[in-house]
């Protein structure tokens, strides 16, 4: 059965007006974070309740919170070393963080980020070159994102959410 399109004759030369539904809405007044330890305070006390596989991974906390993956990461726990790669194919191990707790979430000079889990679980996602590699995303509209290269950029109140850290993860004043 062929299914047939009927083209109407343009009856004004006004402007057609098209409603799209946004991703992500951001404004453009991102703030870019000079290359400094920090920690996401953001994720730290929150359990992780569920794992979304695909071409990226998103990995949703307590309270709002989701953490973005769009590079290969590294998952160090009980079971060793593993790599976690999104895509057709992405590996399932990290439904063995389900219900585990955020200890520490920070971000290293070079832009990895590193979260720890109260069971000593570790994930480490790092930076690629051309892309971006991660996002961090919270209720009140705060986001930071690992642009290409390793650079950070904040949306929101970063004030609450990210602190600076010196060497050896101090906390900076």
């Amino acid at each position: 059965m062929k299914s047939r399109a009927t083209v109407l004759p343009s009856v004004s030369d006004e402007p057609i007006e098209v409603f799209m539904l946004p991703v992500m809405v951001t404004d453009m007044d991102a703030g870019r974070r000079p290359r400094r330890a920090r920690s996401i305070t953001l994720l730290v006390g929150h359990k992780l309740e569920y794992v979304r596989l695909g071409h990226a991974v998103v990995l949703s906390f307590s309270g709002g919170r989701q953490v973005l993956i769009e590079t290969p990461a590294q998952l160090n726990g009980p079971c060793g070393r593993v790599e976690v790669e999104p895509g057709e194919h992405p590996s399932d191990v990290l439904a063995s963080l389900l219900g585990d707790i955020v200890r520490a979430a920070v971000t290293t000079d070079a832009g990895e980020l590193r979260l720890t889990f109260v069971s000593g679980s570790v994930l480490s996602v790092g930076v690629d070159a051309d892309f971006e590699s991660w996002a961090v995303a919270g209720p009140d509209g705060f986001l930071v994102v690992c642009l290409a290269g390793g650079e950070l950029a904040v949306w929101g109140d970063a004030g609450s959410s990210l602190r600076f850290t010196r060497p050896g993860g101090t906390l900076a004043s």
